[in-house]
């Protein structure tokens, strides 16, 4: 069994579900260590600049729950730093009633910031807080992604070094090459929770359906950019020989 499929019983449970690699691998691990997976739950920023939530095509990670058969559940919270997380916790204490959650859990990996605030939270609602990713080799966790089948595609990119190629790029072995060297020579952190990348999933081995984008528009600025969904469809899988 891996080390990750081992963390407590099994337990009804709430995902924090951006639609970017992260939230989706921990899904897929939490399904594998046998949890039962009530709802997929998105918080949805107003403003570009959140700290603590995903922004970029979070809106169409709906459509990602979709494909699962999962119901998805949206919170708008402001964005502005400390009250879009109590606008979130006061918008969970209903969820968790709503869907008898015993846990939540979430996509961090290096992020400590992220999690005591989500920590803080589950506490105070007397929820477990799962976290299947944290701590663990970055590295490693990419090229996990790519083994499983995960058609992960960059949407924003905002360090030096990554140009505007990457957006609509998707994740393979040459990309984790450009992020290690770029680790190696700007100090960033390959799994983008510094804010360097946002990504979106268009297929992953829980879909039932990949995800084909329709349009979409592209918005680059200085040395940052931005690829924001347009439009989306659900469309059927090839069964792999």
């Amino acid at each position: 069994m891996a080390p990750w499929a081992s963390w407590c019983i099994a337990v009804r449970i709430g995902v924090l579900f951006s639609g970017g690699k992260d939230s989706n691998l921990a899904l897929y691990r939490l399904l594998r260590g046998g949890h039962d997976v009530a709802v997929l739950i998105s918080a949805i920023p107003k403003r570009g600049d959140s700290w603590m939530f995903h922004v970029p095509n979070v809106e169409h990670a709906g459509l990602q729950a979709a494909s699962m058969g999962y119901p998805w559940e949206r919170i708008e919270v402001s964005g502005v730093a400390d009250a879009e997380m109590d606008e979130f916790e006061q918008a969970m204490r209903g969820l968790s009633k709503k869907w008898g959650l015993d846990a939540l859990g979430t996509g961090a990996i290096a992020s400590r910031y992220q999690r005591d605030r989500i920590e803080g939270m589950c506490s105070r609602l007397d929820l477990e807080c799962v976290s299947p990713l944290w701590a663990q080799d970055e590295e490693a966790l990419l090229r996990e992604t790519l083994a499983l089948g995960f058609d992960v595609m960059f949407t924003s990119v905002s360090a030096e070094g990554l140009t505007k190629d990457w957006l609509g790029s998707r994740l393979d072995d040459d990309r984790i090459s450009s992020l290690l060297r770029l680790k190696s020579k700007n100090m960033i952190n390959i799994s983008g929770e510094g804010g360097e990348y946002e990504t979106f999933v268009c297929d992953s081995p829980l879909f039932r359906k990949r995800i084909n984008i329709l349009s979409a528009s592209l918005d680059w600025r200085h040395n940052s950019g931005t690829l924001t969904i347009d439009r989306a469809e659900l469309v059927g899988k090839r069964l792999r020989q």
